[in-house]
Order: C-alpha cells, then sequence, then structure tokens
C-alpha cells in the first residue's frame, strides 16, 4: 500500500482524488484499508492547515433549523415569546443558560458549541 504523508496541497488534492475514486470499495480489503489510511491523512492535514473556526451558536442554531424545517415560531416553545426569538436570533439578546439547556435538548447542539461568546448587534 504505497502511501506517503500529505505535506503540500497538491498532496492533499491528490489524496481526495484517490479518496473519490475508493468511496465505494469494500471495507476490510487492501482497498478499503487504503481508504481509511487516505481519509485519516486527510483529516489530520485539514486540521494542521485549513482549522475551521469555533461555530458561532447563532449560526449553529440556524444551521439545526435548516436541517430539520424549522421556522422562528418552532423557537417560541424553546426560547420564548415571537419577539424573544426575534431578538436572539437578530443577535440583539443574548442566550441564557435556560436557552442554552433548552436549546440544546431540542436541536441536540452541543452545550459547548451554545456558550460561545459571540458578538451582539447594538441597538441604533
Amino acid at each position: 500500500m504505497d502511501v506517503t504523508p500529505i505535506k503540500t496541497d497538491a498532496d492533499f488534492r491528490a489524496a481526495l482524488a484517490e479518496i473519490e475514486r475508493l468511496w465505494d470499495v469494500e471495507p476490510d480489503t487492501p482497498e478499503g484499508d487504503r481508504l481509511d489510511v487516505l481519509m485519516t491523512l486527510v483529516e489530520a492535514y485539514e486540521r494542521r492547515n485549513h482549522p475551521m473556526p469555533p461555530a458561532d451558536p447563532i449560526a449553529a442554531i440556524e444551521f439545526m433549523m435548516e436541517q430539520r424545517g424549522m421556522t422562528r415560531a418552532d423557537l417560541e416553545p424553546i426560547i420564548g415569546s415571537s419577539g424573544r426569538v426575534s431578538e436572539v436570533l437578530n443577535r440583539r439578546r443574548a442566550l441564557s443558560v435556560s436557552m442554552i439547556r433548552r436549546l440544546s435538548e431540542a436541536l441536540q447542539i452541543p452545550p459547548e458549541i451554545l456558550i460561545r461568546p459571540y458578538d451582539l448587534q447594538r441597538a441604533a
């Protein structure tokens, strides 16, 4: 299995192309093992060279709402009135501890994402 470390963007692109080629191989075969190793190398390269910024709490809420086909009205039982939901999603009100607990449970968002600081918009 001729696999080498990923050191450059060219190596990275080649590894991605190989992963795509191997994507549908059977697990526990030489090609399946090669796919596993390449995926591990790509993940390490991405983590080292293209780190993702921490998730923004409001962006995480909006993402989960979109994934679940939810509307702002669906958040009212979790956050409060429609005005409160609007204030939170428009970044005019910070999430409270009780909101974080309920959102984490209802939307399956890890609390460590929801407790991260984020910028609030000041009223004009």
